[in-house]
């Protein structure tokens, strides 16, 4: 296999003085060097094939051998040292010291058409930022990881992305429900593929150290390789590289919202610096549109990383990270500035992005109510997101108001429900959306498509997930490649699939892994 290593962020930023794979205090150093743990059995589950041709990694070179043991661990590749990355972080609003890899190790960088690959191990063994960690990882997560970040890719989300998955022939002990009742899982490896994995947390690190030196030394890095558009010197220079972030991360959180996604640990320590999504723990699709719903049971009391509140979330960490990033800086008010504006920008692009799954060609005052309505008509009786805005595209200029709210229907758990002042509230809506769509200079077929480029019909529902996982568990791994298939193309109509395009089942309302889940992997 012949890849063009290139590892530019090993060869640039300090190593870890020590050696030796014990959890420690790190200081002065962006990563520590750290083999992955050999597999017992790999075994190559399932590969993102797009993925590999785009990163120099032909169909032939996936049936190898080599592949195999060298994106499972099992061999280090020649010339190649992998590591840990060392980074701190704000976990649940609070400081948290030194985190780190603690169960991921990056392999090398690659360079093919001239773009950068991190390609990052996730379940391969201890680092010395796994505290009290094993650094493994259990099929279930692993799936959901794999999955997930190939579907949100495809639906236009930025994010990393999962190259493979393997089981590990190893079997792990995880208390999934956290109530003192471990057992033994398979273990699995997901290799990941990012142009890079630094985080918040990789400058909240040298920062808390007072490390001003590295700190400088990261940001000048980061800047460099990742941020080349950025000209300016000296402070200026900083300022654009936090605002150039903060818009980045914006457009990021725009689209988890138009898409009805939530993270589940807005953590520090979780935050790209690419402004892609990172690290899918108890992540989730909203099932029925309900803006206090997280899918993280750790966070079930304040609900702190609910759907409704990433937007807040977001602005939090980019908080943080100016924090983090002042001493180069040494002005407040610039910072404070971004992070102001901030609302104001994330509020002009919700509206858009809100009008575009809409059908809405122009803003205006009455747009914008009609948009502050539905959000509340969501919510009077569980209306499941997904299939109301997919179906919404169905509706005519020339429906009644009745007619519009049949082609909808399908998308309340409890129609029954929808009866007397509710339907009030609903037919009133549709008054309103019907007469804004007759101002529209579009033709129905013609806002019919533009919906539903941006409306998809498929997402990776928890409970198809987990559908996946129990199949999985016997060996059948036939549902893993059907719901892969499915997501390459989650915005066509793809009549095989049909099935898919459904409200969560009742029996998995409460069923663990398919409503929400713990920290556990």
């Amino acid at each position: 296999m012949k890849l063009n290593i290139n590892n530019k962020f090993t060869n640039e930023l300090p190593a870890d003085a020590l050696d030796s794979n014990e959890t420690r205090q790190v200081a002065g150093a962006a990563f520590s060097y750290v083999n992955p743990v050999k597999p017992k059995k790999p075994c190559l589950i399932h590969v993102s094939k797009e993925l590999a041709e785009s990163v120099g990694i032909s169909l032939e070179e996936i049936k190898s051998d080599a592949f195999l043991t060298i994106f499972s661990g099992k061999t280090i590749l020649e010339k190649t040292k992998p590591y840990a990355m060392a980074y701190a972080g704000h976990q649940f609003g609070n400081w948290a010291g030194q985190l780190g890899d603690g169960r991921a190790i990056t392999l090398f960088e690659a360079i093919h058409n001239n773009r950068s690959t991190m390609f990052q191990l996730k379940g391969a063994g201890k680092t010395p930022y796994s505290r009290s960690g094993d650094g493994l990882a259990v099929l279930r997560s692993s799936i959901r990881e794999h999955l997930c970040s190939e579907a949100m890719f495809h639906l236009g989300v930025p994010t990393t992305r999962s190259l493979a998955l393997f089981t590990s022939g190893d079997m792990v002990l995880r208390d999934i429900l956290y109530n003192g009742n471990p057992a033994y899982e398979k273990g699995a490896i997901v290799c990941r593929t990012a142009s890079s994995f630094i985080r918040f947390g990789n400058f909240e690190l040298f920062a808390s150290q007072n490390d001003i030196k590295n700190l400088q030394l990261l940001t000048d890095y980061t800047i460099k390789h990742y941020f080349s558009e950025i000209n300016s010197v000296g402070k200026e220079k900083y300022l654009e590289f936090f605002e150039t972030v903060a818009d980045k991360t914006r457009e990021m959180i725009v689209h988890w919202q138009r898409v009805g996604f939530v993270h589940g640990v807005m953590n520090t320590d979780n935050m790209s610096i690419h402004g892609i999504t990172i690290d899918y723990g108890p992540y989730g699709w909203l099932e029925d549109f309900n803006p206090n719903w997280t899918p993280n049971t750790t966070d079930n009391q304040y609900k702190r990383y609910r759907f409704g509140n990433q937007p807040q979330i977001a602005q939090w960490n980019l908080l943080q990270l100016a924090n983090a990033l002042f001493p180069l800086i040494e002005e407040a008010k610039p910072l404070e500035k971004i992070l102001n504006d901030f609302p104001i920008k994330y509020e002009a692009d919700y509206i858009e992005m809100m009008h575009s799954k809409l059908g809405f060609e122009f803003s205006s005052e009455t747009s914008k109510n009609i948009i502050n309505l539905l959000t509340q008509n969501l919510q009077l009786t569980e209306t499941d997101m997904t299939i109301f805005f997919r179906s919404l595209s169905l509706v005519s200029k020339v429906d009644s108001v009745e007619n519009a709210f049949e082609k909808i229907a399908t998308s309340f758990y409890k129609l029954e429900e929808v009866k007397d002042s509710v339907y009030d509230t609903w037919m009133y809506w549709f008054t309103l959306y019907i007469n804004q769509l007759k101002l529209e200079n579009q033709s129905d077929s013609e806002r019919k498509k533009t919906m539903n480029l941006v409306n998809p019909k498929y997402v990776l529902r928890n409970y198809m997930a987990q559908l996946a996982i129990d199949a999985a568990d016997k060996e059948d791994y036939n549902l893993v490649n059907e719901l892969y298939e499915m997501l390459l193309k989650p915005y066509n109509e793809q009549k095989q699939y049909e099935k898919w395009f459904a409200k969560r089942p009742d029996w998995a309302r409460y069923k663990v892994g398919c409503s929400a889940l713990s920290c556990s992997s």
